[in-house]
């Protein structure tokens, strides 16, 4: 069996085996594992039942997964996107006058994406974007995850205030989570200098035993039958109004450029590119996340999207579609185990992300700055895309500074007509959308 799935996912020929694959998808998992808890409390507040939230939440990111392992081959996992289950549940429920009509908005957002993969336009969209400007894209979200890393770990603190306050300032390592995280990223970093295989799933489990003996985590208290009440409710023909188009228009455009930057960074980290920057087999890879935005939709949980934290199976060794079916193994296992998801804290979770957004920001020494009118807008997404806490408003800054430079110094036709077409679309949604 072992030598057909080696077959399957051509294991040898991406360098990689099935320990590998396993092992990364055990640090993907780990990593992924809080939307369990984080995207039933948040579609909570829009009225979608929670217990039902969490099976279904468990249920599409599995199913996601599998599609993505056994049919693009490629090591992306995918689960409810954080952000866009916000702009769901407090904007979009809100316009629409209920969760389901909402959720038929979401069916559509994945229906519209899979056209304009089908029509080779973001394929084609990919292509347009200089390699230089891709890399900066890949690192910046190496950026965008040790940020939220630092975060998680209460190491960085928002203070909530505007200037001369700083908005964000240093955490408190008296405090207990904080503590497990620094110990834990002390743990995690020392194993990876020493090349120790399975340094951050190793460094995520020492993370959670200190954070269970030390009270910051606790063993759930009973496991309930799961509930599917949600499934099939999404009501599309609802959302087929006028006065919601905005916001179809909002989720198509976060869900095109998110994956596109999501995509970019796992190639660039895990090689699968040729010397161009293209990507063999993308337009599945492609198809594949926008059929899982409609799953998320018909499954009450808000769009399912590729996830940036797939980076840290991909530091773990994983190459393959193998991965991500373990990782959807998983989530299919946490359907009836989900309380169990809660016992691993983001303060174990969370030095994974620095350390794997460490590891992304490798690509950095290959943009060329010398090339100061491409290597000024890759520095625009590079500092912009974790400090806006967006990857598609890291995404279109760079954009719009690159089309500007090349404008204003008259190489207005080595510019791509996608690329003009795209930034007309950031402008648009940056001064007329939620930007």
């Amino acid at each position: 069996m072992w030598a057909a799935v080696t077959r399957y996912f051509d294991l040898a020929g991406r360098g990689s085996s099935v320990g590998r694959e396993l092992r990364g998808a055990v640090a993907t998992f780990l990593t992924m594992a809080y939307i369990l808890v984080a995207n039933p409390a948040i579609l909570e507040q829009a009225g979608v039942p929670k217990e039902p939230a969490i099976a279904c939440t468990a249920l599409a990111a599995g199913l996601c997964c599998l599609l993505m392992g056994l049919w693009a081959n490629f090591p992306l996992a995918l689960a409810s996107g954080m952000g866009l289950n916000a702009v769901v549940a407090y904007q979009v429920t809100k316009a629409s006058g209920s969760w389901e009509t909402a959720m038929g908005v979401v069916v559509l957002d994945g229906f519209v994406v899979f056209v304009f993969v089908l029509s080779g336009l973001r394929e084609a969209m990919l292509r347009a974007i200089p390699l230089d400007l891709r890399r900066a894209i890949g690192a910046g979200i190496g950026l965008f995850i040790a940020f939220i890393g630092t975060v998680n770990a209460r190491l960085v603190v928002t203070t909530g205030r505007g200037y001369p306050d700083p908005p964000v300032t240093f955490g408190n390592l008296a405090q207990p989570d904080t503590a497990v995280a620094a110990g834990g990223l002390l743990v995690m970093a020392v194993l990876l200098a020493l090349h120790v295989r399975g340094a951050i799933v190793l460094g995520i489990l020492f993370g959670t035993v200190v954070a269970l003996v030390c009270g910051v985590s606790r063993l759930p208290e009973g496991l309930s039958p799961p509930s599917f009440a949600i499934i099939g409710r999404a009501n599309v023909l609802g959302a087929l109004q006028l006065h919601l188009l905005p916001f179809l228009l909002t989720l198509v455009l976060v869900d095109f450029f998110d994956t596109l930057g999501t995509v970019t960074g796992i190639a660039e980290q895990s090689g699968l590119h040729d010397e161009k920057g293209n990507i063999p087999g993308l337009r599945r890879v492609l198809l594949a996340d926008a059929v899982s935005a409609s799953v998320g939709g018909l499954c009450g949980v808000s769009s399912v999207t590729s996830y940036v934290e797939s980076a840290a199976g991909v530091a773990e060794g994983a190459r393959t579609g193998l991965h991500s079916v373990f990782v959807g193994v998983f989530f299919l296992l946490a359907i009836l185990l989900a309380p169990l998801a809660a016992i691993v804290p983001a303060a174990a979770t969370a030095p994974a992300l620095i350390l794997v957004g460490f590891l992304m920001c490798e690509q950095i020494v290959r943009i060329d700055f010398t090339r100061r009118d491409t290597a000024i807008p890759a520095f625009v997404t590079l500092v912009t895309l974790p400090t806006t806490w967006s990857i598609t408003h890291g995404i279109g800054y760079g954009f719009l500074t690159y089309v500007a430079i090349k404008v204003c110094s008259g190489k207005f036709r080595a510019v791509h007509p996608l690329m003009y077409a795209a930034c007309a679309l950031f402008a648009a949604y940056f001064v007329w959308g939620r930007g």
